[in-house]
């Protein structure tokens, strides 16, 4: 409960804070200060406060300000100096407050920053302080049936979401779900009927993924004969018959950019598209009315999904994911750390509270680009918006030797402790060995070996894996009949591996 108690103290902070009597002059530039990641704990998991101009400026701008708290600079946390700078033609930096793990037990503990002045015409805004605080990591925290909607973006949401993300804090202690994007539409050598791993292993996949791609693109115009209507239709089926069968549904978003709707490759638009994209659909932004119409179609399909048992299917929604590459229009070389923060705060606003959608759980999803718990949550928007911490990684398992696999090992020590401090759920969101038969070889004791132990070692506790998809040339779940498909074999029947044949019931809260 200390968490609900520290998130209440923020939120009545930020309500206090944002009341006084005299509001900031519009035409006049303020700078304020929030805690973006309000609380930190022993041993990993790092605060960090944000400063943030109302209009950007044409020189740097320098913010001196106050340290307090009950924490002791330099002793409970790495140094921190008294002023910070805002570069020229920006709007916003951040400061991280990195925990420094000790065996004294001291109980919570607070560091506060109140800003002082500007070394130009900036002025003070009415946010003008603001609290990290500093918890020492419980011992063993138990989730309850009962609280799990307390710890979750959507507390309203249906009982079935609620079970759901119950269930998968629950399993990732001593298993994850095994899964694959489109394994009941995409398969090697087009070998269509069940899904290749169905074919291989007698039993789907414990998890499918899918994508608003199609669904959300502008030439599906929704009648019958419409390409991208009749592939809605096949995805949102596929849903339902994968909740039938108690599977997990997860999907991703390729999303095209709002200017011509052609590409989310970041290499296909031009500069313009590249630099504006992102910041065009947030509120005021130019493309803004288009991005809602894009998530209620997001909404429209979620409130049309509805299972055997007269419920609506829950999911798991992963939008704008490897934001920390440059890719996706969406990624770092893009947008601020505060614009990418504002863009999925109003998603999961929009979508829940005025979309009335009760049945996602939110993922947050980076690449594997991060080697501690301050780099993951540079663009973390906050734990009010966010149920699953995952993470994509497909690098450290190219072939690359063993010292990338424990790196891939300690960025899910990273994620595993981060989702235990703020009772989230962690996943490996995305990731695969492809292989294109002879092009590339299989690698020998990839999935049992390989795979297997950094998902499980060092007391990693993720909820589930997703391996992607498998196409006509292309595999990264091997078929029957391949070099590695006994490798595969013996990696879905180790011991925390678990597929659809072998999931408890998802949608149903223990008693």
């Amino acid at each position: 409960m200390k968490k609900l108690i520290l998130m209440s103290f923020f939120f009545g902070l930020f309500i206090f804070s944002c009341s006084k009597d005299d509001p900031e002059n519009e035409n006049d530039i303020h700078v304020n200060i929030t805690a973006t990641i309000g609380y930190a704990s022993e041993p990993m998991a790092n605060g960090e406060f944000t400063f943030t101009l109302t209009n950007t400026v044409s020189t740097a701008t320098t913010i001196n300000y106050t340290i307090s708290g009950t924490a002791t600079n330099g002793t409970d946390y790495q140094t921190i100096t008294n002023s910070i700078s805002i570069p020229a033609n920006t709007l916003s930096k951040s400061i991280n407050i990195i925990v420094i793990d000790d065996t004294t037990t001291e109980g919570d503990e607070t560091v506060i920053i109140t800003l002082d002045a500007t070394d130009n015409n900036v002025l003070i805004g009415s946010s003008d302080v603001a609290t990290v605080t500093i918890s020492e990591l419980p011992e063993e925290f138990l989730l309850s049936p009962d609280d799990a909607y307390l710890y979750m973006v959507n507390p309203n949401a249906t009982p079935e979401t609620i079970a759901l993300f119950y269930n998968l804090k629950l399993i990732s202690k001593t298993k994850f779900a095994v899964g694959q994007q489109a394994a009941f539409s995409s398969f090697y050598n087009d070998n269509g009927g069940e899904s290749d791993i169905m074919k291989t292993t007698g039993s789907d996949p414990g998890l499918l993924g899918l994508d608003f791609m199609f669904i959300t693109d502008d030439n599906n115009n929704g009648a019958t004969s419409n390409w991208y209507y009749q592939q809605e239709q096949n995805i949102k089926s596929d849903a339902i018959e994968a909740y039938n069968k108690g599977m997990i549904n997860t999907f991703s978003w390729h999303m095209r950019e709002p200017y011509d709707g052609d590409y989310f490759y970041a290499g296909e638009m031009t500069q313009f598209q590249r630099d504006n994209a992102l910041v065009s659909i947030l509120p005021e932004g130019a493309n803004h009315e288009y991005y809602k119409q894009k998530l209620q179609k997001v909404a429209e399909v979620a409130h049309s999904m509805v299972g055997s048992d007269g419920n609506l299917v829950p999911f798991i929604f992963r939008p704008f994911h490897e934001f920390d590459g440059d890719w996706f229009w969406w990624g770092k070389a893009y947008c601020s750390p505060q614009e990418f923060k504002a863009l999925w705060q109003f998603t999961v606003t929009y979508l829940r509270d005025t979309l009335q959608v009760n049945n996602i759980l939110f993922a947050f999803s980076p690449d594997s680009s991060f080697f501690s718990a301050a780099e993951y949550l540079s663009r973390y928007p906050g734990d009010a918006y966010v149920d699953i911490l995952g993470m994509d990684n497909y690098a450290d398992f190219n072939n690359q030797g063993q010292a990338a696999l424990d790196s891939a090992n300690e960025k899910l020590q990273i994620i595993t402790a981060l989702a235990k401090d703020r009772v989230k759920i962690a996943a490996l969101t995305e990731s695969a060995y492809i292989v294109t038969p002879s092009i590339n070889n299989p690698i020998s004791g990839f999935y049992a070996n390989h795979m297997y132990n950094a998902l499980s070692d060092n007391n990693v506790e993720i909820g589930y894996m997703m391996f992607w998809t498998n196409t006509s040339n292309t595999y990264c779940t091997p078929p029957p009949g391949q070099p590695s498909t006994s490798d595969f074999l013996e990696f879905v029947n180790k011991p925390r591996s678990v597929l659809q044949n072998e999931l408890p019931n998802m949608y149903t809260l223990p008693q």
